[in-house]
């Protein structure tokens, strides 16, 4: 399964960097390894009497490595597709319920959506067909071999199919989502339907199985719904995530550096707090900008560091002593506005950016408080 997901931290288990994407292990891959491992044991033992019951479970935990191998290929196929089209890949996480891809932006046409979504269960399929033709043809002779590889070549027929189903946050909702971004041209419209054909899976994951006990006059065995609820409850949480994205770039558009704007004072950083603050209320101004004696900016006083500062304290506190230096990357273009924007305040994370005009003049400062505004209650 790929993504376009925010960046988050990760604490996990760097295992290398395949064509320059770096991959990491979550400690949950250990519960799902253990998981597969005392479930598959009993099988491999009754596939392969011949084995005692350690070395079958040792078979079992084989399985489990080389099911997350094919998991990590998967995604490996949408990363490395996703960088021939020029889309920053953060990293592959493999987690318990499979993998993910962090792509960083959205391919830019829907062909291009529809390409890299499809690129993984393709590859999950083509192993499956590799795997049967070598089951059928070439390895016969009942040994661990030919057990792993009818075990592999079936799950990923299974991750394959299941990855194919019309719902986000799974690959087949990002080809359902391309489909419907093509004929409206509306990417926001093809994530909604998207979203909500994942919602639809949701729930059918689990009406399913129950609607199938009950209409068969056989007890419902409630250790038979554990697994159809996990996946029900993540794919739910993802296409309900899917929406909230579909919201936010919905106001992106509103997102304005020169709308967004405070008024900017400039004084020196010897000038007391309080006799800045006096000045910026005077002029109106929602922001102070500490200049050298030439006039040129190099730090922008911290909202948050004048409220830290008491107010009886601020005569003695000096403006450069609650100021932060200005590094290049924290000003920007006055011009600047939606993605464009977005993306240059996501290189350099602050609290406040100096907007600057073409010809050098200070336009104001942009506060991050006030562009997070602009997605309140999404």
């Amino acid at each position: 399964m790929s993504e376009q997901s925010p960046r988050q931290e990760f604490s996990g288990i760097r295992m290398g960097k395949p064509f320059g994407i770096p991959v990491y292990v979550s400690w949950t891959w250990f519960l799902v390894a253990a998981f597969i491992t005392v479930m598959f044991g009993p099988r491999m033992r009754q596939m392969l009497p011949d084995l005692g019951e350690f070395a079958a479970y040792g078979v079992a935990f084989l399985f489990a490595v080389l099911l997350y191998v094919s998991v990590l290929l998967h995604e490996l196929a949408h990363s490395v597709l996703a960088k021939s089209y020029g889309l920053p890949v953060r990293r592959i996480t493999l987690y318990l319920l499979g993998g993910v891809s962090e792509i960083e932006k959205e391919p830019p046409t829907p062909g291009k959506e529809f390409m890299v979504a499809a690129a993984g269960p393709a590859l999950s399929l083509g192993l499956a067909g590799a795997g049967l033709a070598a089951d059928v043809w070439l390895i016969n002779d009942g040994g661990i071999l030919e057990a792993l590889t009818w075990q592999l070549w079936f799950a990923n027929l299974i991750v394959g199919v299941f990855n194919l189903l019309p719902g986000l946050p799974l690959d087949g909702g990002r080809m359902l989502r391309a489909g419907v971004w093509k004929l409206s041209g509306n990417p926001g419209s093809g994530t909604v339907v998207a979203a909500w054909g994942g919602r639809v899976l949701a729930v059918a994951l689990v009406v399913f199985p129950v609607t199938t006990a009950l209409t068969s006059g056989r007890a419902l065995d409630t250790v038979d719904l554990v697994w159809p609820l996990v996946l029900s409850a993540f794919i739910w949480m993802g296409a309900s995530q899917s929406l909230r994205i579909a919201k936010i770039r919905q106001r992106i558009p509103r997102v304005n550096a020169r709308a967004l704007a405070r008024r900017a004072i400039p004084v020196t950083a010897e000038t007391p707090l309080a006799e800045a603050l006096r000045q910026a209320g005077e002029q109106r101004a929602g922001a102070i900008v500490v200049v050298d004696h030439e006039g040129r900016p190099v730090a922008i006083v911290s909202e948050a560091a004048v409220q830290a500062t008491p107010e009886h304290r601020r005569p003695w506190v000096n403006a450069g002593a609650v100021a932060k230096s200005l590094e290049p990357a924290m000003m920007l273009g006055a011009a600047l506005e939606g993605e464009a924007l977005i993306d240059a305040m996501r290189e350099a994370p602050g609290s406040e950016y100096l907007l600057i005009e073409d010809g050098g003049e200070i336009f104001g400062v942009l506060a991050t408080a006030d562009v997070n505004r602009v997605f309140t209650g999404v």
